[in-house]
């Protein structure tokens, strides 16, 4: 197979291989572990280096030799209506278990398998009916037409935001229902769709560059934007494949309207209002299971429990979340993991003036109340006190 190592094409080359590999150890990992979220990294990440290809086998004599060319021209390497939708996926599958590819999800693909039967009734029309080139007549690659790539880039930022908003949606679960939410906000999933936004990014700087560059819209000049971006999928690559943390709460949301986010459990579907959603509930409700909480954590230190979520305070209440999440949000004007961080800090300021802190550490005094990281309780305590520890700490000596 012909392969003409240069500058360009054997550094490009790197990037597309390692891509590659690593998809594949993805989708290892996925049969190994079940775990679906590796099977739609491996298509993301596999898809991307493709996206690659065309510049990394130009450089190296294809175009310029048959059949290599008409491989080019007829092997759809850019799928950019998969792109976008595999990113999505992906960010769904890490953060909801219950996620799956059902039939309302088809509809995100339907985009790019237009384009895939249009790129093999393209083949089919000029190798077995009219047997000559008539769509390539014009001896450019229909993957780099200005109406695909301008729709591929769209595409690609639409399900960069509904990501984000998936995201953002589940970060405001989490904090409904786990005292610990900022272990669960997932650090990898900020990244990635950053490193995916930079993406984006990159072509957009790319472009606006070249109108001051014109080396930048030629052939060599474009290379340096694919090289870039494969820098970019390479990171993705690897720390995605290092990622081990996945959600262990299924919940059901639409991210297009404003409704409230339903967790499943048991079968049923327990609702959790987001904050701008609207709910009739009495006052006399509200102050009722207010005061049955505080009795509860009065008798039942259950926040010294690092994992505790809303479900345990309602199993305990011998009620559902539902109920639970409304007289903490209206009652106490607070989500439940602000509201559980109240009392482990409220414990560990008592702990400060029965003088504990002189035969214990305070991040030990910290993590026996109930939090299970440094960051978590200075960000808690700073914010229910207005002082650091160790300044709360001093004042007590004043």
């Amino acid at each position: 197979m012909r392969f003409d190592f240069g500058f360009y094409s054997s550094l490009l080359l790197i990037t597309f291989s390692q891509g590659i590999v690593y998809s594949f150890l993805l989708l290892k990992k996925g049969i190994k572990t079940q775990n679906y979220t590796n099977y739609w990294l491996s298509a993301f990440i596999f898809l991307c280096s493709l996206f690659v290809a065309p510049w990394m086998l130009g450089f190296a004599g294809w175009y310029d030799n048959q059949p290599y060319r008409d491989i080019l021209f007829y092997v759809p390497f850019q799928h950019l209506f998969f792109i976008g939708p595999l990113i999505y996926f992906y960010t769904q599958s890490l953060l909801n278990p219950s996620f799956k590819l059902s039939k309302k999800n088809l509809f995100h693909l339907i985009p790019g398998t237009i384009y895939l039967l249009y790129t093999i009734w393209m083949w089919i029309y000029d190798k077995f009916i009219v047997q000559d080139y008539f769509y390539y007549k014009n001896g450019s690659d229909k993957d780099f037409d200005f109406w695909y790539q301008a729709s591929g880039f769209l595409s690609m930022i639409i399900y960069f935001i509904l990501s984000i908003r998936y995201y953002s949606i589940y970060k405001k679960l989490i904090f409904q229902i786990s005292s610990n939410a900022d272990q669960l906000k997932f650090e990898w999933i900020r990244n990635y769709l950053y490193a995916f936004l930079s993406m984006i990014t990159l072509r957009v700087v790319y472009d606006i560059a070249s109108n001051f560059f014109p080396f930048l819209d030629t052939y060599k000049g474009a290379w340096w934007f694919y090289l870039s971006y494969s820098i970019i999928l390479y990171y993705i690559a690897i720390t995605g494949y290092s990622n081990a943390v996945n959600s262990k709460i299924p919940f059901s949301v639409s991210v297009l309207d404003v409704k409230p986010i339903a967790l499943l459990q048991a079968n049923e579907e327990i609702i959790i209002e987001e904050a701008d959603y609207e709910i009739e509930t009495t006052q006399s409700d509200i102050l009722e299971w207010k005061n049955k909480i505080i009795s509860l954590l009065e008798v039942n230190p259950l926040y010294n429990n690092p994992e505790l979520t809303l479900n345990e305070i309602a199993k305990h209440l011998r009620t559902n979340i539902s109920v639970v999440s409304r007289a903490i949000n209206q009652g106490f004007g607070l989500n439940f993991n602000d509201f559980i961080n109240n009392y482990r800090v409220e414990a560990i300021k008592k702990c400060f003036k029965n003088g504990e802190h002189k035969k214990s550490t305070i991040l030990g005094i910290a993590f026996d109340c109930g939090f299970n990281s440094k960051a978590t309780f200075n960000r808690a305590f700073k914010k229910n006190t207005g002082l650091s520890p160790k300044e709360f700490i001093n004042n007590q000596k004043l």
